[in-house]
């Protein structure tokens, strides 16, 4: 599969644009990708606490706007009323999100994947993102998408525990190689 070419359908342009051309050369993303017809992984739930429960975010915005701005002041503008947000709850607190809209239909693929994932300082290091990651990947598996898609990274292996695999790397100059 040309996953350059998928990547072109679903961001026509994206090379060109300031804030991409702007970037230093050194900021090197990775994008990974996980056929969601034939993901195995996704059966091997990552160990987190027990409290902890998940779903989608059915919320105020401004509350989960708070949460977002714990872990990523600039993110919060890229979450609106109405967006699917999947979650990580202790109780009624947020404690992990990311987003699960939909990137498009390329190819006949339909593609989508977590983005801007977060986990609230308090609850990092349990467990609670990875396994928020691997369910938000299961829910938009049982919504019909076709590849899960990670964009714009620097966490590869950190992705990879839950099955998603690099494709390709890029800087502002455009298409970079794997790396071994």
């Amino acid at each position: 599969m040309d996953y350059k070419a998928l990547f072109l359908g679903m961001h026509p342009g994206f090379f060109e644009r300031d804030s991409i051309r702007n970037q230093p050369a050194h900021w090197v993303s990775t994008e990974l990708v996980m056929d969601l017809h034939n993901a195995p992984e996704l059966e091997n739930p990552i160990p987190c606490p027990e409290n902890i429960t998940f779903g989608l975010y059915h919320g105020n915005i401004e509350t989960l706007r708070a949460a977002i701005r714990e872990v990523e002041e600039g993110w919060a503008q890229f979450f609106h009323e109405g967006d699917r947000v999947f979650c990580a709850f202790d109780g009624d607190k947020i404690a992990a999100f990311c987003g699960v809209g939909d990137m498009g239909t390329v190819e006949g693929l339909r593609i989508s994947g977590p983005g801007c994932v977060g986990t609230i300082p308090a609850y990092r290091k349990q467990g609670i993102g990875l396994e928020m990651v691997r369910r938000a990947t299961c829910f938009l598996r049982d919504d019909g998408v076709d590849l899960g898609w990670i964009h714009f990274t620097c966490l590869t292996s950190w992705y990879s525990k839950v099955g998603y695999k690099p494709v390709f790397r890029w800087n502002s100059k455009g298409f970079l190689p794997l790396e071994d």
